[in-house]
């Protein structure tokens, strides 16, 4: 058996919201700590400024996570905090530090804090990284990524497309594909209709969820474009919103008033926090993602958790985990194809094949193969 490691994650985590990021980074450090390591996860006392964050607030109001140390040591923009943390993590000696990289905005952040411990340990440094190319480009992406790159010794990606990105930056150091585990730590599944009785919904309706904060490149406004065909107004069947607006909210209102969809429509549009997701999902018989570019999702990983089908679009590392035809549809992210995948899903009463295949699909999405695939790059 192999001794216990100490381990070091550095990223978002609580008293940050639990975004994707920071409930993936604490349950990355929960892996390793079922698998008996010692693990330590660094994370921010400021991720943004408040003028570049688009949502309300970056704190989070519910409890800290059960058993997890913890240190907030980090503000994204004070150089000073950068070699405190540096210092801190070289002190513990870890046998093994995780980066989570997902902004070039974080570059100069985090591609600092690596190079500052390795002046100190030869501690292997390994990054997770989302993106390195980021879904809204802008000036100096590519320069701010390569510093990054630069500053770690290897990487795991979770879509092959950013895999395929790296090669921009680098094309010796080791790196492996592995798609995004399954988000198993938002509860167990209750029955539909109690779920909805919880959240206020209609019961006898179908709900359609669209999950997760609202940027333009996930699609809201393909979805509601599709959503306003007058074929599926035959179903008892209503969209639900479930996610803070991060960036232009009139533009979605607009599309809503100006297709008549108030009335199938329900919007959810706050933060909604980690203590909540298992009732949207619950209520829901089908998740869409209707992104138009993307490279993995969690969102994804929610519903393959709670067994739910679902529809993506065609774009980034989607299609490489919901196999068309059999979890759910793969199309193209423009309105007409969306509006029929939901017509044939509806149509065709496809609920319970997808879901009874979701539960089969669902069991290569495993947080120790990700472990795997880390000592594999090491």
């Amino acid at each position: 058996m192999e001794s216990p490691k100490k381990v070091v994650i550095i990223g978002s985590a609580y008293p940050l919201r639990g975004g994707g990021i920071s409930t993936f980074n604490e349950r990355l450090a929960k892996a390793y700590q079922d698998q008996g390591d010692d693990v330590t996860i660094f994370t921010f006392s400021l991720q943004y400024p408040s003028f570049l964050f688009p949502g309300t607030t970056q704190y989070s109001k519910e409890e800290p996570p059960v058993g997890l140390d913890i240190r907030i040591t980090i503000n994204s923009v004070n150089p000073l905090t950068w070699f405190k943390t540096a210092n801190e993590v070289a002190s513990l000696k870890p046998d093994l530090i995780v980066i989570r990289y997902w902004l070039p905005f974080m570059a100069p952040c985090l591609g600092s804090i690596a190079r500052l411990i390795r002046r100190k340990t030869n501690t292997r440094i390994i990054a997770i990284t989302d993106n390195v190319i980021p879904h809204e480009k802008g000036v100096g992406d590519n320069i701010l990524s390569g510093y990054f790159v630069g500053s770690v010794d290897g990487f795991i990606t979770m879509s092959r497309s950013v895999l395929n990105d790296l090669n921009k930056f680098d094309k010796t150091k080791p790196r492996e594909y592995y798609p995004h585990p399954l988000y198993d730590n938002f509860g167990e599944t209750i029955p539909e209709e109690e779920a909805k009785e919880l959240l206020n919904l209609e019961s006898g309706i179908s709900y359609m969820l669209f999950f997760g904060f609202i940027r333009d490149y996930k699609g809201l406004d393909i979805l509601l474009k599709a959503f306003k065909s007058k074929r599926l107004r035959q179903f008892p069947l209503k969209l639900l919103i479930a996610g803070e607006f991060y960036g232009n909210e009139e533009k979605y209102l607009k599309i809503i008033k100006d297709y008549e969809l108030e009335k199938n429509i329900v919007l959810r549009t706050s933060f909604i926090p980690n203590s909540d997701v298992y009732l949207f999902f619950c209520a829901s018989t089908l998740i869409v993602q209707p992104y138009k570019h993307a490279t993995q999702s969690g969102v994804t990983q929610i519903a393959y958790h709670f067994g739910k089908p679902m529809i993506t679009t065609n774009v980034g590392g989607l299609s490489e985990i919901v196999p068309d035809g059999k979890v759910g549809f793969v199309v193209e992210p423009e309105p007409d194809a969306i509006e029929n995948a939901i017509y044939r899903f509806y149509s065709e009463n496809r609920k319970n094949e997808f879901s009874a295949n979701v539960i089969i699909e669902k069991e290569r999405f495993s947080w120790n193969g990700l472990l795997v695939k880390i000592d594999s790059v090491l």
